[in-house]
């Protein structure tokens, strides 16, 4: 290994590699602290072009690689592989090109969500998605999750707001998918890598769609008895036929772990209902007048309009520090990213608090209600024997809660090392093995990121050791894009 360090050196410099365990266990997990491994070397390349080399050298030497932006994800998605590198790319966050005539913005991958918004802003523009990370995750690792956020419901997921991509592919090559224009022609492979988790290869630039800013901002805050009366309150707004820009639920616990750490002036309820509205003023009031109608016939006793940015922006501080606000009120939580029907909230709410009960654990929820998006923390202490256990055992039954209520195992974290094993739960073997075509099709040696997203180890139809570099599959994709 000591030659291929000297290579990797040569190519990032010697600012550009970490090989000493006591800067490698920085690397050592994303968000999700739960898992930890060890690299055996971490590169920070500059420029497209060693990224490209230092993948060629793995893709020689056999060495699978990860790919990581800021570490902020929250299923594993970025845990090093065992005998692996790290290829951070926090060090490509340049902003190549700003477009407002043609609402296009270019970035490198270790850009930061809310520094695109910061940008393009003087020009009454900003960066859809809004993951309660914005202010540190990089677009890179959005587009590896297709990151969501509170303003999703409204405007769409990272994929919708990604047009073209930079990649380089798992045996070294560069490729492009997609462009400027909104509908390329041929099969849609900008799609097929948003959300691919960094097992289809590494994203270098990334072309980005930006939204003018509306006319008008409200938020609206009411305060129901329990979470089954703001559900249905969000059913009720939904089945109006409005689209809210964003429609967000938190129960008492997270109120309270929220308050605490922000002070953002929530109301002690059951159950707290945020919406935002946005667009013309006189649509905005109207629609408004519509929602206000409905939280009460829901049973809201108390609501409240922002009536400043200043207070709005406190509204969103709350909500968005709820993650972490949870050390407020517990030593350790696993977060938990499962989707169901907006119907099914109220069923599935009490069968989550059936589980807490009768697990002996604290649950505390909070979700991207307007598309049944759940977020249920699961409270434990580490240091009590058997709570961990515990607490990822019950976060596995309200996965499975999910499934059977017809929703998914994940809506914006990614299923990387932690959710892998419920894949098997939600799809059957041969949908499984169609993924893994798409993916062998990529990545015939499974160096890209090769232990995550699928339940069991997999080969790609090769005996081990047999397998030609450069493979026929890898070579046209590179060809034709």
């Amino acid at each position: 290994m000591g030659h291929t360090f000297d290579e990797l050196r040569a190519i990032v410099g010697d600012r550009g590699l970490i090989s000493s365990a006591e800067e490698l266990h920085t690397y050592e997990c994303d968000g999700l602290t739960n898992f930890r491994v060890m690299p055996r070397a971490v590169v920070l390349p500059n420029t497209t072009e060693q990224v490209q080399a230092v993948v060629r050298i793995c893709h020689r030497e056999r060495m699978p690689f990860v790919a990581r932006g800021s570490g902020t994800g929250l299923s594993g998605g970025a845990l090093p592989v065992e005998n692996g590198i790290v290829i951070s790319l926090a060090r490509m966050n340049r902003i190549l090109e700003v477009d407002f005539p043609n609402a296009r913005v270019v970035v490198e991958p270790g850009v930061i969500n809310l520094d695109v918004t910061g940008r393009v802003s003087p020009q009454d523009y900003f960066y859809a998605p809004d993951p309660s990370s914005q202010s540190i995750c990089s677009i890179g690792g959005n587009v590896a999750e297709n990151s969501g956020g509170a303003h999703c419901l409204k405007y769409g997921f990272t994929t919708t707001h990604v047009l073209g991509l930079e990649v380089v592919l798992p045996d070294g090559s560069l490729v492009h998918f997609g462009g400027k224009t909104l509908d390329a022609p041929g099969y849609d492979l900008a799609g097929v890598f948003v959300g691919s988790e960094g097992t289809l290869g590494v994203a270098t630039k990334i072309i980005l769609r930006i939204v003018k800013r509306p006319e008008c901002v409200r938020t609206l805050l009411a305060a129901f008895p329990s979470t089954n009366e703001a559900g249905a309150a969000v059913s009720d707004i939904i089945a109006e036929g409005m689209l809210p820009a964003a429609i967000e639920m938190m129960d008492n616990l997270a109120i309270q772990a929220a308050e605490a750490a922000v002070h953002a002036n929530y109301p002690n309820c059951g159950g707290l209902l945020l919406v935002e509205l946005d667009g013309p003023v006189a649509e905005v009031d109207a629609l408004m007048t519509e929602v206000k109608k409905i939280c009460s016939s829901n049973g809201a006793p108390e609501i409240r309009v922002a009536q400043s940015d200043a207070e709005r922006a406190l509204v969103w501080k709350g909500r968005k520090a709820a993650f972490a606000a949870m050390g407020r009120i517990s030593p350790n939580y696993i977060v938990q990213d499962g989707v169901i029907p907006r119907t099914a909230l109220p069923q599935v709410m009490s069968e989550i608090e059936r589980l807490s009960q009768a697990g002996g654990l604290r649950v505390a929820n909070v979700f991207h209600a307007g598309d049944g998006n759940l977020h249920p923390l699961v409270l434990y202490d580490r240091r009590i024997a058997g709570q961990e256990e515990a607490a990822e055992a019950l976060s596995s039954q309200i996965l499975e809660l999910c499934i059977a209520a017809g929703g998914s195992i994940t809506g914006e974290h990614g299923v990387g090392e932690d959710k892998k094993k419920m894949m098997a739960k939600m799809f059957a073997e041969p949908d499984l093995a169609t993924m893994q075509r798409v993916r062998c099709a990529f990545d015939p040696l499974q160096l890209s990121n090769p232990t995550k997203v699928f339940p069991t180890p997999r080969l790609c139809g090769e005996k081990p050791g047999e397998y030609v570099p450069h493979s026929a599959e890898s070579a046209g994709i590179a060809e034709r894009y």
